[in-house]
């Protein structure tokens, strides 16, 4: 059997049976890490006497009858996440000895839930690019093509899912972070609604890890298939233990509708402020074709469709306004002219009043996303323009410029279709879309109502199904 290539429920179900152990998947795939990564580079923290020792206690638990949600599945964990004993970088120098000694709370879950934690993936500076590389882990490159970006910043988790390094992994997601290295490397990643699943311990390092309530960012779960985001998800949901007490369970409800026959569905595929790629374009028309063949409605225009435009404007003013907070204001620059670029510019300078109105925006915009899931039940859309590019490690980003389809387009601007789920805190999960005339992945995301993340969920896993 090829463990790697296996789902979570897959090894869950082969555990309880006594087909396989937990020492043998964890020694699987570590036998892989260490003849593959090599190539890759997604592993950046391995942990394996750990994590051996902790495969051992899942067997013992296992042998007295105990049976957790996770208990023996070999996983790996984003590097900005703090695991007690191992670094937490963030791939700044500066803090490259920083060792936590608490877990985070996803972490201590996953613990809890009996997962084997393998080690920590790769992330790009600061978590701040759509690559993963930093001065001092190196690159990691995409299983699919070692020349291209696997995406960042959870581009060593896609990485690892991707070649087989572990069943699972738990990322984050401000700008597409779960979604890009999903699609890029041709898994699957839900970004959760924002406040669903509690955040402490996924801090900068030398921070204290506290339970903070986030503005746009969130954490959640990354496998080879949709099942396993829901398995990893119910493991991940619930506040933060320091602000409910101990339980962390909660009850979402459950899919609007178990078949695709049931389904609404609104498909998108422009954007007013970035061409789409033609690679991604086909991948959407595939998934549209899926969804119609399989009896769901499935339109591609609405009134009720928030504008596109000024839904990336507004998500560029949080965005970066928050980013930028703590640089110093004397040496951002005074930008003029209505491109996504000099909104981006502005917002480094925002004053506090600035931010409120922008947040007064954001729940107007909410408000007319709750008009549009009173019709359909979930929007398909891209990800980002275009399949996984080439690396450019070009030291400043705002220099960068990304292809589409042969035209340069500002490197920051692909972000606007993370964006679109990010800025109004909705649920997303990222579906693999078959693949460009290249052979490079290609994903889509599938956009939920607020809180009813099993909705994505279960039409991802009906697509799973039919793809």
């Amino acid at each position: 059997m090829d463990w790697g290539t296996c789902s979570a429920v897959e090894l869950l179900a082969a555990l309880r049976s006594g087909a396989v152990t937990s020492v043998e998947l964890t020694d699987d795939a570590i036998a892989r890490i260490e003849r593959d990564d090599k190539a890759i580079n997604a592993i950046c923290v391995p942990d394996f006497d750990r994590a051996r020792a902790a495969a051992r206690r899942a067997d013992e638990a296992r042998a007295r009858g105990e049976d957790r949600p996770l208990l023996g599945i070999p996983v790996t964990v984003k590097e900005s996440y703090d695991v007690a004993g191992l670094p937490t970088t963030w791939g700044m120098p500066a803090h490259r000895d920083f060792v936590p000694t608490e877990d985070a709370v996803q972490v201590s879950r996953l613990k809890a839930a009996g997962a084997v934690v393998l080690g920590k993936t790769n992330v790009p500076l600061g978590l701040q690019d759509i690559q993963s590389f930093n001065e001092i882990y190196g690159t990691t490159n995409n299983p699919w093509d070692v020349s291209r970006t696997a995406g960042g910043s959870s581009g060593g988790s896609a990485a690892a899912l991707a070649a087989g390094f572990g069943a699972l992994s738990i990322g984050s997601d401000l700008a597409g972070s779960l979604r890009t290295p999903a699609h890029f490397c041709g898994v699957h990643a839900h970004k959760p609604t924002l406040g669903l699943a509690a955040t402490r311990g996924m801090v900068p390092p030398a921070e204290a890890a506290l339970p903070v309530e986030q503005d746009l960012a969130v954490v959640g779960p990354m496998a080879r298939n949709a099942r396993d985001l829901t398995l990893l998800l119910d493991v991940m949901a619930g506040p933060d233990p320091l602000t409910l007490g101990v339980a962390h369970r909660v009850a979402l409800p459950p899919a609007r509708h178990e078949r695709l026959t049931g389904f609404r569905v609104l498909v998108l595929d422009e954007h007013p402020c970035i061409p789409t790629g033609s690679a991604v374009r086909a991948g959407v028309h595939r998934i549209g074709a899926a969804l119609s063949d399989g009896g769901a409605r499935v339109e591609q225009h609405s009134p009720q469709l928030p504008d596109l435009s000024r839904a990336a404007t507004l998500y560029m003013q949080l965005l970066v306004s928050g980013s930028v907070a703590r640089f110093p204001q004397d040496s951002l620059p005074t930008p003029s002219g209505d491109s996504l670029d000099a909104t981006r510019l502005r917002a480094m300078t925002f004053s506090h009043q600035d931010w409120m109105w922008a947040n007064h925006e954001r729940e107007l915009h909410r408000h007319a996303w709750r008009h549009l899931f009173a019709e359909f039940d979930a929007v398909v859309c891209p990800i980002t323009p275009t399949p996984a590019f080439p690396h450019d490690h070009t030291p400043n980003p705002m220099e960068r410029t990304i292809d589409i389809d042969g035209s340069a387009h500002p490197y920051f601007d692909q972000l606007v279709w993370a964006g679109l789920a990010t800025t109004p805190g909705l649920p997303a999960t990222a579906v693999p879309a078959g693949r460009s005339a290249e052979g490079l992945p290609v994903g889509v995301q599938v956009i939920g109502p607020m809180f009813e993340d099993r909705t994505p969920l279960r039409l991802a896993e009906l697509l799973d199904s039919v793809a």
